[in-house]
């Protein structure tokens, strides 16, 4: 099957305004996300929010199947929360840590994991330590099963980090976690709607991940997978009367299933859209748009390449989407600015969001141009004479 890039632009209607390649940061929403999104927004506001949530039930309830079906799990291992780092949140506070447990995680991990991890083990006495890379810049997993004892408690490491298009593996990972039986957490918001993710393939017990990016879902959405076998070793950090049921006066009963994650006020236009933009992701099939979007991505590294002064940065031995590259005498945000003045989008990756991989490689901030199957060769050809012409 070949991706029909003209009905894909047709059905983007930011395509015509601006050339978008900042993906990894949000997506542009295609046409049936934008329509179900307003559409409950404006049923919210001609027969009242409860009313609308009411009429709307089926739709809303659909984002749990469409979640499943898209990284294979059922629907009950499904909690819908307001952006994947909540989502992440919510499962690792959930684990109760006590002194000397260990947690491992990766080079490239992402700032708000990691500055989660430190508050954890400054209130617990547990502590982080992380896995070195190997010669790819991927997590080592020679050096992972080498750091494995019965301390262990946790591995959560990101698939996707946000500095690169390095792509960790987290399925050898997970058959590290599984031989030792040591609960398994990833960070899948860049990756989530890129490629192609079954939570059984990865052996993960919770992943995280969001609808703004690489899903094409409204700003405000993402979704945590929480496996059956291991709902019942955690409480969430937070519990409310959606959560747990008040069943006596000194008593309450959690829920069963994954949407003890979740609290009753969400967002119900965002929470439809969320649905649509999975629907749509998996009409297009995730094998065939990954695809498109990896030769994107060479395509854009290997015109970027030879510029003068250009020097791409990502890392793995495979590579997604993101492409990550610095220009000599000139910073990524003068770079960015000046392409946003010519309608291109593109955005900034920061030392503090991945501080140890970024540190270990001498590197401050970079630019960030991150490709969906959407785009254009054009554009890609578009691009780098843009950038070429700032030189």
């Amino acid at each position: 099957m070949v991706l029909d890039l003209q009905r894909a632009r047709q059905d983007t209607p930011g395509c015509e305004h601006v050339l978008h390649f900042n993906n990894a940061g949000a997506s542009l929403m295609p046409r049936p996300v934008l329509e179900a999104t307003i559409a409950h927004l404006h049923l919210e506001a001609q027969i009242g929010g409860y009313e609308a949530a009411e009429r709307a039930h089926d739709a809303i309830e659909h984002v749990y199947d469409a979640a499943a079906a898209l990284i294979g799990c059922s629907r009950d291992e499904i909690a819908i929360i307001e952006n994947a780092t909540r989502a992440w949140d919510m499962a690792f506070y959930s684990i109760p840590f006590k002194p000397g447990d260990r947690i491992l995680t990766a080079m490239a991990e992402y700032a708000s994991n990691y500055i989660a991890f430190l508050q954890v083990t400054r209130k617990t006495g547990a502590m982080v330590e992380v896995i070195p890379n190997d010669a790819y810049g991927q997590i080592s997993l020679e050096a992972l099963r080498k750091a494995i004892d019965d301390r262990v408690k946790l591995i959560a490491i990101t698939h996707v980090p946000t500095n690169g298009g390095l792509v960790n593996p987290v399925m050898e990972v997970g058959k590290v976690a599984r031989e030792h039986g040591i609960l398994y957490l990833v960070d899948a918001c860049q990756s989530v709607g890129q490629m192609p993710i079954d939570v059984n393939q990865i052996g993960c017990d919770m992943l995280s991940a969001t609808g703004r990016k690489y899903l094409r879902g409204p700003r405000g959405t993402g979704f945590l997978y929480v496996r059956n076998s291991v709902l019942e070793r955690l409480e969430p950090p937070m519990l409310d009367l959606h959560a747990a049921e008040w069943v006596a006066n000194d008593r309450y009963e959690i829920r069963p299933d994954a949407r003890r994650f979740e609290n009753w006020e969400t967002n119900y236009a965002g929470k439809i859209g969320l649905g649509v933009a999975i629907d749509y992701a998996l009409q297009w099939d995730v094998d065939i748009t990954w695809r498109r979007i990896k030769s994107l991505a060479y395509k854009l590294r290997t015109q970027l390449s030879p510029l003068p002064g250009v020097i791409v940065r990502d890392r793995g031995v495979t590579q997604c989407g993101i492409v990550t590259f610095s220009v000599e005498d000139k910073s990524p945000d003068e770079i960015v600015s000046t392409l946003s003045k010519h309608n291109i989008n593109v955005s900034v990756t920061r030392r503090s969001s991945t501080l140890l991989d970024m540190d270990a490689r001498g590197l401050d901030n970079l630019v960030r141009a991150s490709v969906h199957y959407y785009n254009s060769e054009e554009e890609v050809e578009r691009f780098c004479r843009t950038v070429e012409s700032l030189l």
